[in-house]
């Protein structure tokens, strides 16, 4: 008779057990130093090998010969336990065994010393499904058993146990097993069992089974009929939509590309895969996306897909419109689950998918609020395109169109830009406002023009300035500096707290004096006025220390 895979080749020592070594080392070790305690918990999802650790503990106990703190599966106490023909060791289902009257027949049967092993075992699966009156009844047995007596309780469901039983048992947490470990295990298997499992076919049997070998055996025994399993085997048998339908599903989707979802969708559906499959593969590969964007080499990654095909996809596709897939998904998985017709709902979900404004959702407004911000961001990074940065020949204009005003004397950046109508008068030559600093274009011939008041002219030299941080911070924020231009004389006024050393030193005096220049023209000069907001009685500092760098000169009013 045909045995399951998952049961043909359930592990029948600790060492066998793939990826719980945090669990299978500690009993072993227990066992060696025989110190047994009379009460396990095992917690862990399905198919992690909780009945399983559970059988070879019970079998490791009572083993008239044990390696290493593994059964030998040889002598007849582990023959019995094995073959079930020794009644000392029980396996109780709790699903169907869980009134007070079951655990109440139990607790009167174990205190019977064992006949034939050293010690009675009673493994509970399912534990949390005990009523409440059967754990108050288990309860008295628990904390004052019989030196014959081990109780081995697994459960899915940790929170269902109560913190009395807890408090009595000694807890081990058994972990998802690891893809790669499952892997390992499926080409072992598939080498015992004389067929052939490619290399992709194990991955996506990985994947699938959710860190459960039970599932990735089940799995593998329903498409092990042929002499090969490959990737096409494996999504037929199962019925799930391809590694590239997926993809091309959420690049279109991400494209607003309705007709070819659709379209996709529908074949998928007519090959006869299973919809809340296709959606939960969408989910992941939407969450990849998202880890990717957050680090885009994170071991997080489900690995389905390779780093370009993620980096493609995240390029066009914002972490708010990402957030909008993901819940629209969960809408529909949950509106699967109520048994609603399974095409209408994957079609409704992917067409809204597409155009956000077809739901009123607080993800579908976040999504579309990102996509205004993203179209205005890109706006703005278009000034900067195509522009050369000429610093050193004076040449600092930023932005597409910006016109040469030379003749005007005016260099207005911006694209769009209306530009002022300047007077050839002395006292005209005043832009209304300039909201960001201008580099103008050789504006040394039209430096004869006073700005009085310009702000535009000292934004242009603070924008020379602001590669070096000391300069910048210090001219630049509420300072208290006014600067005005008279001929080629940039005339800046500074306040009597303003820290007038700051100019002793050729480091940040020659820098000024290069920006003033390249804006206003080679000859342009510097002079400080340090009486502005000065109060009667303050007398002037350093000023003839100053005055020694002939670059410099102050004026006092």
């Amino acid at each position: 008779m045909y045995q399951a895979l998952y049961r043909k080749y359930r592990p029948r020592t600790f060492t066998d057990v793939a990826g719980q070594e945090h669990v299978t080392i500690t009993l072993q070790r227990q066992i060696m130093s025989d110190r047994l305690s009379h009460a396990y918990l095992f917690v862990g999802t399905r198919g992690t090998g909780k009945t399983t650790c559970a059988k070879i503990l019970a079998r490791a106990i009572n083993c008239l010969d044990p390696e290493d703190g593994n059964p030998c599966n040889k002598c007849a106490s582990c023959v019995g336990i094995e073959n079930g023909s020794n009644f000392d060791v029980l396996e109780l289902d709790a699903a169907s065994h869980n009134g007070v009257d079951d655990v109440r027949a139990l607790r009167e049967e174990a205190i019977y010393s064992p006949a034939t092993v050293k010690k009675r075992v009673y493994i509970i699966d399912e534990a949390h499904m005990l009523s409440n009156p059967a754990f108050n009844a288990l309860l008295k047995i628990l904390e004052e058993p019989p030196e014959h007596l081990v109780f081995i309780l697994a459960t899915t469901a940790l929170h269902k146990i109560p913190a009395t039983i807890l408090s009595r048992c000694q807890r081990f947490s058994f972990k998802r097993i690891s893809p790669d470990a499952i892997m390992t295990r499926l080409n072992l298997i598939a080498k015992k069992e004389s067929f052939e499992l490619s290399a992709d076919a194990a991955k996506l049997l990985a994947s699938l089974a959710d860190g459960s070998m039970r599932d990735a055996l089940s799995l593998l025994d329903q498409c092990a009929a042929e002499p090969l399993v490959d990737l096409r085997r494996v999504l037929d048998t199962i019925g799930i939509a391809s590694r590239q339908d997926v993809y091309n599903l959420i690049e279109a989707a991400s494209s607003g590309n309705t007709s070819l979802v659709l379209e996709i969708v529908d074949r998928v559906y007519n090959d006869g895969s299973d919809m809340p499959a296709l959606l939960s593969e969408m989910a992941s590969l939407i969450r990849d996306v998202l880890v990717y964007k957050i680090s885009s080499h994170s071991p997080l990654q489900s690995g389905s897909f390779t780093g370009d095909e993620l980096s493609k996809l995240s390029t066009n596709i914002t972490p708010q419109r990402l957030y909008y897939f993901l819940d629209l998904i969960r809408d529909a998985i949950f509106n699967l689950s109520r048994g609603a017709g399974a095409k209408m709902i994957v079609d409704m979900c992917v067409i809204r998918m597409c155009d956000e404004s077809l739901s009123d959702s607080t993800p579908a407004l976040l999504s579309r609020i990102a996509a205004l911000e993203d179209i205005r961001d890109q706006g703005s990074d278009v000034r900067g395109q195509g522009t050369e940065d000429s610093r050193g020949q004076g040449l600092g204009v930023r932005g597409q169109e910006t016109e040469d005003s030379r003749e005007q004397g005016l260099g207005v950046r911006g694209q769009g830009t209306e530009l002022a109508e300047v007077a050839k008068s002395v006292e005209v030559a005043k832009v209304a406002e300039v909201t960001e600093p201008v580099e103008v274009a050789e504006v040394a011939e039209v430096a004869e023009v006073a700005i009085t008041g310009e702000a535009g002219v000292w934004s242009n030299i603070l924008s020379l300035l602001k590669d070096d941080i000391s300069i910048y911070s210090l001219l630049s924020d509420d300072s208290g500096i006014q600067a005005e231009v008279q001929d080629n004389v940039l005339l800046i006024h500074v306040s009597d707290k303003f820290p007038i050393s700051f100019f002793e030193s050729e480091k940040f005096s020659a820098p000024l004096t290069d920006a003033a220049r390249k804006i206003i023209g080679p000859n342009a000069i510097l002079r400080i006025d340090a009486s502005l907001g000065r109060q009667e009685g303050n007398t002037k500092r350093n000023i003839e220390d100053l005055e020694r760098f002939s670059i410099v000169k102050f004026e006092d009013s």
